[in-house]
């Protein structure tokens, strides 16, 4: 039923991976990380390495996980988790009957919401601190066909628990893509025993004022009996804050608001996907925070006897108060505030040393930005506001 969107399974992994071998695009990826080596002596490295994966998950363990581990160490200033915040949750999710867990298994699955940072490391960095913290499992990912651009990207996420999402669809067919998505995140969660992962809405927020899309809760109510609050329960939904210090794509971000603002039909590239992909993957990054918050089982029931279209708003805003609530904020955040309102309000949360750091980062990324009528003022703006959003939004969700 779920063929052409679904991971590999158990049976496909060798297949898949011979496959992968033998992509001649693949073969120059690999190439540019061993030049020095043969063709041959390449792929039997890969095949040895790859001797008793039968698995995603082992899959996962085997090659991804070292990778993820790496980018940590090199382009993060630190990767944490709030254990305390999951462990809350797990508890309260058993209380409510363990929906979500395998047979002999004490923890149960999630669905993660969370606010979308990176395209790739978002849900990467997410498996690898769940593994850490002693899960059994990671986490299955949404991946827009929009990024699957080369045979190699889709049999790579796929074998990385990667099911597909079909982007530019008509409406009808649009329909039948996300009840069949919410079928099968139904089925990961419930029947297969998989964690899930997907972005609050399509495509990351630029200005990071990070706002829950009605259509991806509808959307995962499509799925299951009952009701729209049972339905949604089924899925033990985690809404889930990620925090970066630093964003080494906000000086992207930035150009493609000039972009916009002097061409209102500009539409990015494929290879612009790319080299955002590359950038968030291989650019700094500071301090990075993951903070689970309150599940929505705790509370749904509060909003369950509102109409329909009532209460997927109140839903999504409610999904917006946890995340916004959860953010791990930095001095950065403080300084962009004060910079935008000309005042120093925040200045109890950082020092002169942390404010000539963060104008060395901007005049440093702005630099990046190569347009024929650069205007720095605007993209100065852009990039404040990248920064001073998600205080803003903590500050509302925490004083409400």
């Amino acid at each position: 039923m779920f063929d052409e969107i679904r991971p590999y399974e158990a049976g496909e992994m060798k297949q898949a991976f011979e496959e992968l071998l033998n992509d001649r695009q693949f073969n120059a990826v690999l190439k540019g990380f061993a030049p020095w080596l043969p063709k041959s002596v390449r792929k039997g490295l890969l095949r040895l390495a790859f001797t008793g994966v039968k698995t995603p998950l082992q899959f996962q363990l085997r090659f991804m996980k070292p990778v993820v581990n790496y980018i940590i160490r090199k382009h993060t200033d630190g990767c944490t988790f709030d254990d305390n915040s999951l462990k809350a949750v797990s508890s309260q999710l058993k209380d409510g009957g363990e929906k979500g867990s395998a047979a002999g298994e004490e923890t149960p699955r999630y669905t993660f919401i969370s606010n979308h940072r990176d395209i790739v490391l978002d849900s990467a960095f997410l498996s690898v601190l769940l593994i850490k913290a002693g899960h059994p499992t990671t986490v299955e990912i949404g991946i827009g066909d929009n990024l699957l651009i080369y045979p190699w990207i889709k049999r790579l996420v796929r074998m990385n628990k990667a099911f597909t999402v079909r982007r530019s669809l008509t409406p009808r067919a649009m329909l039948e893509s996300s009840q069949l998505m919410s079928r099968y995140i139904h089925h990961a969660v419930n029947e297969k025993h998989e964690n899930i992962w997907i972005a609050q809405r399509e495509g990351r927020a630029k200005d990071s004022d990070d706002r829950t899309q009605d259509a991806v809760l509808k959307m995962l109510a499509m799925g299951g009996e009952g009701s729209q609050a049972d339905k949604l329960r089924d899925l033990n939904i985690v809404p889930l804050t990620i925090s970066y210090e630093f964003d080494p794509c906000d000086y992207l971000k930035a150009q493609e608001f000039q972009q916009k603002r002097d061409n209102p039909a500009f539409k990015k590239s494929r290879q612009d996907d790319l080299d955002n992909m590359r950038t968030g993957i291989f650019g700094y990054k500071g301090r990075v925070h993951y903070h689970c918050g309150k599940p929505i089982n705790e509370w749904i029931d509060e909003l369950a006897s509102l109409p329909k279209t009532e209460f997927f708003t109140a839903l999504s805003e409610r999904m917006d108060t946890e995340i916004h609530a959860g953010y791990r904020l930095y001095p950065n955040n403080y300084i962009a505030l004060d910079l935008l309102n000309g005042n120093t309000e925040q200045a109890d949360h950082y020092t002169a040393a942390d404010k000539q750091r963060f104008e060395d980062y901007l005049s440093s990324q702005l630099a990046k930005i190569s347009l024929p009528n650069k205007d720095d003022e605007f993209l100065r703006e852009r990039m404040l506001t990248m920064y001073a959003n998600p205080l803003r939004n903590y500050l509302k969700a925490t004083t409400a």
